[in-house]
């Protein structure tokens, strides 16, 4: 469901499990019936056989309604993570990602260093994986902040869209540092779905489990 469109409603899986047990107790009982009246009076059937039967579908129906209990439960969870979701509306946020909106000629990533790099290289590539540009970063241990024009690395302009960041740093004995990228923005609506509740920063999604950072955002100068 995504804040301020169209809501879908599907049958629970607890739903579907007691259609489908009514049905088949039913069809048990019609079985039941049509042997009890045609029973050999002389050699009656075994009730050992449909008392265990019973037992049976009592055992189903009870993990149904269990279950049937769970859902409830995580329905509320859900509906509270909704409701915390939303009140990050119109705020900026700092989630771990790679992704970031192209918009009006820019796109925005941090990234941080765990440690003081001899090198460090800024891959950007498109939807498809393409690699539009390579650039050099920052090289000093700590969060930076990449701010891209929106140019390829033959002085394009690219269209808007969502591109992502690839940030690759060696220290001075040519071992690898540690990097960690991060999608940044104003937050512009929300996701709630099997995937969890999402964040949506235009036309990009973060799991909101993925947020470091909550700020109202800066005002207009």
């Amino acid at each position: 469901m995504e804040i301020g469109s169209t809501t879908t409603t599907t049958t629970s899986a607890s739903e579907s499990a007691n259609a489908a047990l009514a049905a088949d107790f039913d069809t048990f009982l019609t079985l039941l019936t049509t042997q009890l009246q045609n029973q050999d009076p002389l050699s009656p059937l075994d009730s050992n056989q449909f008392t265990e039967q019973l037992v049976q579908f009592s055992q189903v129906e009870q993990a149904i309604a269990t279950n049937e209990n769970l859902e409830d439960v995580l329905a509320l969870i859900g509906d509270g993570n909704t409701a915390s979701a939303v009140s990050y509306l119109g705020k900026d946020i700092l989630a771990e990602g790679n992704a970031a909106d192209l918009a009006n000629g820019q796109a925005t990533w941090d990234y941080a260093l765990a440690d003081p790099a001899q090198s460090t290289t800024i891959t950007v590539t498109d939807e498809n994986g393409k690699l539009v540009l390579a650039t050099p970063g920052q090289q000093a241990a700590g969060q930076h902040t990449f701010v891209w024009d929106g140019l390829d690395s033959s002085g394009e302009a690219l269209p808007d869209g969502v591109y992502h960041i690839a940030v690759a740093a060696q220290n001075a004995e040519g071992e690898s540092v540690g990097v960690t990228t991060y999608s940044t923005g104003e937050v512009t609506g929300v996701n709630t779905g099997a995937d969890g509740t999402q964040l949506l920063l235009g036309q990009v999604t973060v799991p909101m489990s993925a947020v470091v950072r909550v700020q109202d955002p800066e005002p207009s100068a």
